[in-house]
């Protein structure tokens, strides 16, 4: 297919999409299907930034660099860029700058959830969970039906020794994405904990 084909098709296929259709098909697991909703060649920074989670999940790291690259390369200093650099960067291993992107994104729009979602990211893959739990913890204030970040809330505060908020964005989690493949570790983990 040829490409300005592809990104016509792909267009095509978003509209009508909303970003919270397109997040209950990841929060379920269906990475395909979000792919197939969203493709890489969104205009929409939003599904792009699903769609590059979603290749990730799906183990295609081209193709999330792609969409990632997609967003970084957006026009002006938006929060939207500085997210898809941070994804970027965190792919390349490159953590102190995956971070302070993530870090330019919550400057430049604070009210933007995916900013302290992404933040949250960077900060679970440099070991730093207490900041991570409060990255989340604002993603999931600012959007309350935002399953993933309370998934990665719950793990957060699992890391950082804060079981009593974890049961609480765990619990969110398992009723918000009761789909989700993460489902049976998380209740495994609340049963464990529940346990003792």
């Amino acid at each position: 297919m040829h490409l300005s084909t592809s990104i016509a098709v792909a267009l095509a296929l978003t509209m009508g999409q909303n970003v919270a259709d397109v997040r209950q098909l990841y929060d379920a697991g269906k990475y395909r299907e979000v792919v197939g909703a969203i493709g890489e060649a969104t205009a929409e920074p939003d599904k792009a930034y699903l769609a590059a989670q979603s290749y990730e999940r799906l183990k295609d790291a081209d193709s999330a660099r792609r969409a990632y690259e997609l967003m970084a390369n957006i026009d002006g200093a938006t929060p939207w860029a500085s997210i898809g650099r941070s994804g970027l960067q965190v792919m390349n291993k490159q953590l102190d700058e995956a971070l302070a992107s993530a870090d330019q994104a919550v400057s430049l729009n604070g009210s933007l959830p995916e900013a302290h979602f992404q933040r949250g990211i960077v900060l679970m893959s440099r070991r730093e969970y207490g900041d991570a739990m409060e990255a989340f913890n604002k993603a999931t204030e600012l959007d309350p039906g935002f399953a993933a970040a309370h998934y990665y809330a719950g793990l957060a505060s699992y890391r950082a020794k804060r079981v009593d908020l974890m049961a609480n964005h765990f619990e969110t989690f398992v009723r918000l994405a009761p789909n989700a493949p993460e489902r049976p570790e998380v209740e495994s983990i609340l049963r464990t904990v529940r346990g003792r």
